[in-house]
């Protein structure tokens, strides 16, 4: 063993935990299949490794520690499988019921702060301890609760809450939202939908950090108002301590200034930098006792997340390293901080706050010096403004592209822009939130001083999220691209040859990213019905051109039909088709246009003034035929029916109004049905459509049992049960996309 032989076993665990990613796993932990293809996996990588490096000369690394770093990763896999969240015995996901409107009434304590939700309701954490009347259960509960309901809510209060106990929903789409996933990973395995809450007698406000944190929001908000206050907050101590408007943070996330919501190493260097300068004329020791007990203040107020956390452990190697007059190493602290964080907590490896704050920060160092070299002409504030974020971006865009199917276009322009208001407003909140722990009145007096910086901010996120393509959706990038573009950017910073050649590793990241792109989306004809309520979305893709029948509603667009658009990298739609009767349709359909530019809007029964007024939106008669290369679409407007017409089927596409029976016989009576195999798709269908002998019924929830009793040769499909089906010609009806394309790491 060497001195440098813990940054190989360090390596060699966070290269081991992040080898679990390469398989989906739920919240039963890891298959015994599926441990022992990870395991040898790792020990294959160890031993091409080896010989590769032996055979290129790369160091001298002795097979005993080879031997060595391949035990740590195997042992780190071993404990990701046994650290995996299982819920016990008597936990309280087993009572829940099939009934959907059964009431229950479940009596725990609140571990967080209650936070709104998409729906406007309050949502927490709940330490579940019975439920009435007398039986005993363990667990966490994930809670939302009417908004009136939530006042003088705090955590560690013991509550009663009556409502209907559900199970987390997986994804049901490509690409979808994976809610069960994501509450399995925080140890919850059910969900609550309060109706009540009766707060117990014995209940008493007990003292916690969260009480400092609503004092120095509720300080900031005053001096600032809404929604500039909680936007400072946010910036300050993180938005999960505060409510942040939705619209305001959609707009920072799809202008790529996501990482300005949450406390991170840019808030933790700007602390530190602060301490220091203030404490100048003290002792070594008295600077590092002040700082570190600064930086515990800041961690405690804004909540131990991985981002701050890494920040918080190289913050303190910082101090130390001043205290005894040496250097830190930054690669080294980095790969310590990574590698303390992973003990604690194996499963933050699988957390996108995590992979990306650790990307960031690499790329600050690796990155960074060289960027700075080549714009050595430039004045160095300036230089030093244009190469961070580019040095960040570098690193981190690939992951953002492989999880979320699209690039912010103007992310690099306007971090560049916005840095001096970013700094600004954090340092500005920082001195607020000192002062408003001391003095409340004191604190909103300095925060109304970044008034003006914040609007400005706000102003410059707005104007560039109006823009045209603000985002662009590039589609699903396999696992396997994305290691070859971190192999190539690796490289980059390696190899002499490889670094005065960028361009060529710049064209072949191109090449990989828009051939197969563009390739599948001129050559791809496939109908996706998504499992989306009260009715289903369809997108339609045929050789380049795109149609979405129906638009979905609320959260079922954000989190279900965007992300399915952006998985298949539609940034146009030929068509909107609305078959809804529902009058909230415009303010769905203008969702929908806010991120896609729609060609023709056609709508069922009544035009859309709103979506009309706008001039690049042309409209189209319901009753006019559309065609394309594969397909043939026409309207029966008496009857709310969408005919599609392929060369292998007929499909009826039927909306959620209510029709005459007699009117459905005559229709089914007067149409020239052809030899086709027919295809009957609905949220529900009456059973008077099946004298057409359908082949295939498509239904958004199972088709109750008298039908299913005359349909043995029909085959049936629900949405609910199935997810998401996709249609091609090759391959007719899929039922496992969902499975084939979702990642539940990420």
């Amino acid at each position: 063993m060497t001195d440098n032989s813990w940054i190989y076993l360090c390596f060699a665990y966070i290269v081991g935990l992040s080898a679990t990613n390469l398989v989906i796993w739920g919240s039963e932990g890891l298959t015994k299949q599926q441990l022992i293809l990870v395991v040898l996996g790792l020990i294959g990588l160890a031993v091409i490794l080896s010989l590769a490096t032996s055979k290129l000369r790369l160091g001298k690394i002795t097979y005993r520690l080879w031997i060595g770093a391949t035990i740590i990763g195997i042992l780190g896999v071993i404990y990701f499988d046994w650290r995996i969240p299982q819920p016990r015995i008597n936990d309280i996901s087993y009572q829940v019921t099939s009934s959907e409107d059964k009431l229950v009434t479940v009596v725990g304590k609140v571990l967080n702060e209650p936070r709104l939700n998409e729906n406007q309701r309050l949502k927490f954490s709940l330490a579940t301890a019975a439920i009435k009347p007398s039986e005993e259960v363990s667990g966490k509960l994930y809670v939302t609760i009417p908004l009136l309901q939530g006042t003088g809510i705090y955590p560690g209060q013991n509550l009663e809450v009556k409502g209907i106990l559900y199970k987390p929903q997986a994804a049901s789409n490509p690409g979808g939202f994976n809610f069960k996933s994501y509450l399995a990973r925080q140890g919850i395995f059910a969900g609550l939908k309060g109706i009540e809450v009766t707060i117990t007698s014995d209940s008493q406000a007990s003292w916690g950090w969260w009480r400092l944190r609503q004092r120095i929001v509720r300080s900031q908000l005053r001096g600032l108002g809404s929604p500039v206050g909680q936007l400072v907050s946010s910036m300050v101590l993180g938005q999960k301590a505060v409510d942040l408007p939705k619209d305001i943070r959609d707009r920072f996330i799809e202008v790529g200034l996501a990482h300005v919501l949450a406390a991170s190493g840019f808030q933790v260097s700007l602390l530190i930098g602060l301490v220091l300068k203030l404490t100048t004329n003290l002792s070594k020791q008295v600077r590092l006792v002040t700082g570190v007990g600064t930086l515990i203040i800041y961690l405690s107020l804004t909540g131990i997340q991985a981002s701050i956390f890494r920040a918080f452990l190289m913050g303190i190697a910082v101090l130390i390293a001043l205290v005894m007059d040496t250097k830190v190493k930054p690669l080294g602290s980095l790969l310590l901080a990574a590698t303390i964080i992973l003990l604690l907590n194996p499963l933050l490896i699988g957390d996108l706050g995590f992979q990306l704050s650790f990307l960031a920060t690499l790329g600050l160092i690796v990155t960074l010096p060289a960027l700075q070299a080549k714009l050595d002409w430039l004045p160095p504030t300036i230089a030093t403004l244009i190469a961070v974020p580019v040095a960040a971006s570098i690193w981190v865009l690939p992951l953002l592209g492989y999880v979320f199917n699209a690039v912010a276009n103007y992310s690099l322009l306007v971090n560049i822009l916005v840095t001096p208001l970013i700094t600004i407003i954090s340092l500005g909140g920082m001195l607020s939130a000192i002062a408003a722990l001391v003095m409340p009145i004191l604190g909103s007096a300095i925060a109304f001083m970044l008034l003006y910086p914040t609007l400005l901010l706000l102003a410059v996120t707005n104007f560039f999220t109006s823009l045209p393509a603000s985002s662009w959706a590039i589609g699903q990038i396999s696992l396997g691209v994305l290691l070859i573009i971190y192999g190539l950017i690796i490289l980059l910073h390696l190899n002499l040859w490889w670094r005065k050649h960028w361009g060529i590793a710049l064209v072949f990241i191109l090449t990989l990213l828009v051939i197969p792109i563009g390739y599948n989306h001129w050559r791809l004809t496939q109908i996706t019905i998504l499992a989306t309520n009260p009715q289903p979305v369809i997108v339609i893709q045929d050789q380049g051109q795109v149609f979405l029948i129906n638009s979905g509603e609320g959260e079922s667009i954000r989190y279900n039909v965007l992300p399915f658009l952006r998985q298949q990298g539609i940034n146009y739609l030929d068509y909107g088709i609305n078959l809804s009767s529902d009058f909230n349709f415009e303010s769905n359909w203008l969702t929908i246009s806010e991120h896609l530019p729609i060609n023709y809007f056609v709508s069922l029964g009544h035009q859309s003034h709103l979506l009309l007024n706008n001039s690049r939106i042309k409209s189209k008669s319901f009753n006019e035929p559309i065609n394309t290369k594969s397909f043939n679409l026409s309207f029966n407007s008496k009857l709310s029916v969408l005919q599609l017409e392929t060369t292998e089927a007929t499909w009826l596409i039927l909306n959620d109004v209510k029709r005459d029976e007699l009117e459905i016989t005559q229709y089914i009576q007067q149409s020239n049905w052809n030899k086709k195999p027919l295809i009957l798709l609905g949220s529900k269908i009456s059973a008077t459509w099946l004298q057409l002998l359908p082949k295939t019924i498509i239904t958004s929830k199972p088709l109750p049992a008298y039908l299913k009793r005359n349909l043995d040769t029909v085959t049936s499909y629900n949405l609910q049960q199935h997810g998401a089906i996709a249609w091609t010609p090759q391959y007719s009806f899929q039922t496992s996309i969902i499975e084939s394309t979702s990642n539940n790491n990420y």
